[in-house]
């Protein structure tokens, strides 16, 4: 019996099936079901029901779960009363709204991976909405998204800087007025199901300014590329480590009724890999600090 294993079982609690579970954890189906086969023989139990096309967890091996948890958590903070430092046995899954890659990530990872040279990264990108399921659910270990409008009692929450919204246009816009060049450009919307995309609707209804529609775009990447060809203005948050595009975008205030959006790193307060996302949010709070000093919370 290995930690392995453990891990096979619980990914397939999460993702409710072997050909997920083979997914995240990047093994074919086959070696699953064989993994599976030497759990239960190891045990000398059945934990699936197979009655079905699909497997299903049994009462037994639903049971079991908890447990594996439990034993991979200790298993991967073995170290961390001998050491004082969260050596990480596997890797960090971290996810990240797509804002945050081509800059502020980076950065951090760099100075994370020179404390921890051995450290395996994934990074999921994805909307904070879908985020937040996933912390929920525990298939990441944190993420760096949008503050969340709830936050339940086993989420830890540690917002590092506030981005506030401002009028995004290309150096080709010579007016300064924010409303006159709403009223004159047409207007590239960020999808609403964003959470940035749904700040800029509720100060656009809010200041009842109506726009021209021209586009929606699924990323803020996409949306400064428009923006820098030109092609339409749009609101958005003066990120704290844009990429050289977004650098190049016109940043005009939107005034005394401009909005922001904090970004934070999320997490659950029962993550087996919590002082090692301190150490993150350590590196991601020294990479603001050396883009825009005193702009880090």
């Amino acid at each position: 019996m290995t930690i392995a294993l453990f891990k096979t079982l619980i990914a397939i609690s999460e993702h409710g099936s072997f050909s997920a579970a083979a997914e995240e954890i990047c093994v074919t189906h086959a070696a699953v079901g064989q993994q599976m086969k030497r759990l239960e023989d190891s045990l000398n139990v059945s934990l699936f029901d197979r009655s079905a096309k699909t497997p299903r967890l049994n009462q037994l091996g639903k049971a079991l779960v908890p447990k594996a948890k439990a034993v991979v958590a200790e298993y991967e903070t073995i170290l961390d009363d001998l050491t004082g430092d969260p050596r990480m046995i596997g890797e960090l899954v971290l996810g990240a709204v797509p804002s945050t890659i081509r800059g502020l990530i980076p950065q951090a990872m760099k100075r994370l991976v020179q404390l921890y040279p051995d450290l395996h990264i994934r990074v999921v990108p994805d909307l904070s909405p879908n985020l937040l399921e996933q912390i929920e659910r525990g298939t990441l270990d944190a993420a760096v998204l949008s503050e969340p409008t709830r936050l339940s009692r086993n989420l830890d929450w540690k917002p590092f800087v506030r981005e506030e919204l401002v009028l995004l246009t290309s150096p080709e816009v010579t007016e300064n007025d924010p409303l006159e060049i709403l009223a004159m450009k047409p207007y590239i919307r960020h999808t609403r199901q964003a959470s940035v995309g749904m700040l800029a609707e509720e100060w656009l209804s809010d200041n009842k300014v109506t726009v021209h529609d021209a586009m929606e775009m699924g990323s803020l990447e996409n949306l400064a590329s428009m923006i820098a060809h030109d092609l339409g203005v749009s609101i958005g948050p003066n990120i704290c480590v844009p990429d050289p595009i977004f650098e190049g975008l016109r940043k005009i205030s939107l005034g005394p009724t401009a909005t922001a959006r904090t970004l934070g790193i999320l997490t659950r307060t029962d993550c087996s890999k919590i002082r090692l996302v301190q150490r993150l949010y350590d590196q991601i709070h020294a990479t603001i600090e050396d883009n825009h000093p005193g702009r880090a919370l």
